[in-house]
């Protein structure tokens, strides 16, 4: 019974929970970000493409 107890009073776990959803949230952050730039860049670069196979036509 005492090392149930023991057990349910230890916070050191949840310590390291915390950190673990922290970093998730950080990386979920991150791809959303680069996702999107991504698309601006990909946007911005068939934009540029377009205007320089039309300068040269």
């Amino acid at each position: 019974m005492k090392f149930i107890n023991k057990l349910l009073r230890d916070e050191q776990g949840a310590t390291a929970i915390e950190y673990g959803l922290i970093a998730a949230l950080i990386a979920v952050a991150a791809i959303t970000a680069m996702s999107s730039l991504g698309d601006n860049l990909n946007t911005t670069f068939n934009t540029v493409s377009d205007e320089l196979s039309a300068a040269n036509a």
